[in-house]
Formats: structure tokens, C-alpha cells, sequence
């Protein structure tokens, strides 16, 4: 018999809501003829449906749970105690603009500074991913039952399949010989991008993710779904938060391996 997932805890099943309202939202706005796209001080993208799921989802927040604090991409941070609900609306924004379908809402809650859930829900995919600390991940396609992820089996470079983002990530961040130093030790490199790399990366798919000009709102929801599927996830220097600004998530395995050619390659 496959494997199942226990019963959510309440506040994985406050995350699985949030996510379908997310969904009703969004959904009906991608392809949309009348997509509103404005562009933000940081020369970035945010579509009417942004806002919309943002907005949405802190209220909801905000109502049920009112001694939660927030940090959104869209509405910012409010700090309240020690527990947080991070979100990123539509992760993939400028994917979600094109009609590219690799995009996605990201909800987290972070406890005392920890990741403890984590959903990710891509219904441009038909797919959702969930995780909460003790409960491993998971994942479900529309119409399907449940299925446990867990990360591969590979343990050395040579054997290893790398996605890296963009190669502008790498290079603005100083750190474009590492990636030609991986991208020569590993035996695949693409840039599946967004949260969907790391989401292939717990499923067993992919074994190396890394990234750059990140913030915790790119990263706190996947960090318990990679986790509980037996990877690990740091920053680029192997620091395990998911405040500082770089990612590298792995089966585990590989991980130390990793870390150590991106060092070498910037002596």
C-alpha cells in the first residue's frame, strides 16, 4: 500500500486553506486577456493577481490568527512574537505574465526562527506540495492520491544533476566561475527555475539547486518540504537560514561536495 500523511496539524491545515484560496484567486487571472503588470521600484514585476492572493491571505491571517506576525513580498513585515507566516504570493511572477505555467504560491510558518510548514501551490500545474517538521513531504496532483517525496540516492558530483537558476544570478553575485566549476564536476546542468527546482529536487528528480538575490519569502516554504524529504537546505555557504540571501539545497549527500567547489573556485 502507498504510503499516506497523517492528519495535518492545525496549522498545516490553515496553510493547505490558505493555498486554496490562493488557487481561486490566481488561477482565474493567468492567461487573463485583462492581467494588470505594473513594475516596482526594484525594477521588478507584480501582476494584479499578486496583490489579490496577497492581500487575501493576510486577511485571512490576520483575522484567524491575529498574534501571528506576516513578511509578504507584496505588503511587507510586521513581527509579533515568535511565530511568523511568510508568503510569496506568485513565485514565478514574470513566468505567471508570459503564460508560462511554472509558478506558484508560497506559505510558510516560521517558529522561533524555523521553517515548521511549508506549502507550495502550483495549480498552473495541477500540482501542491506540503511539508510540516515531522510529517515528510508530500505531494498531490490534481485528482490523484497523496505521494511521500524523497530525495535521490546519488552521492557524487559526477553522477549529479545541477540546477542553478540563471547564470546572471551566479554572475552578479560574483560567483559565475563556481558555476562553471560545478557545471564541469556535475553530469547535468539546467535552470528549471523558481520553486519548481527545488520541488524536482525533493521528488528525487533533480539533486543540486542553488541561487542567488533571494529572500525569505522565495525560500521559507521550500525549506520543510526539501528537509523532510531527507535533503538539506543552506545558504551558499553552507549557513542554515533562510535570511541570507542565497540557497543551496541538495539530496544531503552531496551537499558538502558542493559547498566545497564553490569555494575552491573563488580562491
Amino acid at each position: 500500500m502507498p504510503e499516506q500523511p497523517s492528519a495535518p496539524s492545525a496549522d498545516l491545515a490553515f496553510a493547505l486553506e490558505l493555498a486554496d484560496l490562493a488557487d481561486s484567486i490566481s488561477l482565474p487571472r493567468f492567461r487573463a486577456a485583462d492581467l494588470r503588470v505594473d513594475t516596482k521600484p526594484d525594477r521588478t514585476f507584480v501582476t494584479d493577481a499578486d496583490r489579490a492572493v496577497e492581500d487575501a491571505l493576510r486577511g485571512r491571517i490576520e483575522a484567524e490568527l491575529p498574534d501571528d506576525g506576516f513578511f509578504g513580498e507584496e505588503s511587507g513585515r510586521e513581527d509579533k512574537g515568535a511565530r511568523r507566516w511568510i508568503l510569496d504570493p506568485i513565485d514565478g511572477t514574470s513566468n505567471f505574465l508570459r503564460g508560462v505555467p511554472n509558478w506558484a504560491t508560497l506559505i510558510a510558518l516560521e517558529v522561533d526562527g524555523v521553517q515548521t510548514v511549508g506549502v507550495v501551490s502550483a495549480p498552473g500545474f495541477g500540482m501542491r506540495w506540503w511539508a510540516e517538521i515531522g510529517g515528510g513531504a508530500w505531494g498531490q496532483e490534481v485528482g490523484k492520491d497523496p505521494r511521500q517525496l524523497h530525495v535521490s540516492g546519488v552521492s557524487d558530483l559526477e553522477h549529479a544533476s545541477l540546477s542553478f537558476q540563471s547564470i546572471e544570478q551566479w554572475r552578479l553575485a560574483g560567483y559565475l566561475d563556481s558555476l562553471l566549476a560545478l557545471e564541469q564536476a556535475t553530469w547535468r546542468d539546467r535552470a528549471y527555475g523558481d520553486m519548481w527546482s527545488y520541488m524536482l529536487l525533493a521528488e528525487g528528480l533533480v539533486d543540486i539547486v542553488a541561487e542567488f538575490d533571494v529572500k525569505a519569502y522565495d525560500l521559507a516554504a521550500l525549506v520543510p518540504i526539501v528537509t523532510e524529504a531527507g535533503g538539506r537546505f543552506t545558504d551558499i555557504e553552507g549557513n542554515e537560514s533562510a535570511w541570507n540571501g542565497s540557497s543551496l539545497a541538495t539530496n544531503g549527500r552531496l551537499h558538502d561536495a558542493v559547498i566545497a567547489t564553490v569555494a575552491a573556485a573563488r580562491k
